[in-house]
C-alpha cells in the first residue's frame, strides 16, 4: 500500500518491495567506506533514524545491539544511517556500546533514494528530516519488507521474524 506524507517536498518515493534497493556508498563510523552491494548474498537490515543519542534513537539502536546475535544467526548484518556526522555517530556509538556499522549520510542522498527524508512538524514548525523507516534487504540485493514509520517498541521482534 502507498504512502504519502501530505505537504511532503517530493511525493511519495516509497520503494516497492521486492524492488532492487538503491546502491550506495557511506563512510561508517570508523570513516570505513560501506558499500551496499559489497554485502550481495547477506541480509541486509537497514534502518533510517533521525539523530544519535536522542531517546527514541537510542532505544531502537540498544534493541538491535542487544538482539544482534540472533539477527546474526539469521546471515544478516544491521546498517544503522542517519544525516549525523562520523564523529557524532562515534560517540553515540562507544556511549551505548553499539555492535553494527553507523553511516553517515550528511549529503542525504541515501535518504532521498529510499524516500526517508520528508516534511515533518513538530510544535506547529515544519521541518525536514528522516522518518524513522526500516528496510529488509535479502541476499539477491532486493527489499523484502519496509516498515514506515517505525514505532520503536516492538520493532526489533518485528524485524526478526521477517529475517
Amino acid at each position: 500500500m502507498a504512502k504519502t506524507t501530505k505537504g511532503s517536498a517530493k511525493a511519495d518515493r516509497t520503494l516497492p518491495e521486492g524492488k532492487k534497493a538503491p546502491d550506495f556508498t557511506l563512510k561508517d563510523d570508523n570513516g570505513a567506506t560501506v558499500k551496499l552491494s559489497a554485502l550481495k548474498g547477506k541480509k541486509v537490515v537497514l534502518y533510517f533514524y533521525p539523530k544519535d543519542d536522542t531517546p527514541g534513537c537510542t532505544k531502537e539502536a540498544c534493541s538491535f545491539r542487544d538482539g544482534f546475535k540472533e539477527i546474526q544467526k539469521k546471515g544478516a548484518v544491521v546498517l544503522g544511517v542517519s544525516p549525523d556526522s562520523v564523529e557524532s555517530h562515534k560517540k553515540f556509538k562507544e556511549k551505548f556500546h553499539l555492535n553494527f556499522q553507523l553511516l553517515n549520510d550528511d549529503a542525504k542522498k541515501v535518504v532521498n533514494a529510499y524516500g526517508v527524508w520528508k516534511e515533518k512538524s513538530l510544535y506547529g514548525r515544519k521541518y525536514m528530516g528522516v522518518e524513522r523507516t526500516t528496510f529488509v534487504i535479502d541476499e539477491d540485493g532486493k527489499i523484502k519488507k519496509m516498515f514506515p514509520k517505525v514505532k520503536v517498541d516492538g520493532h526489533y521482534e518485528e524485524v526478526l521474524a521477517e529475517l
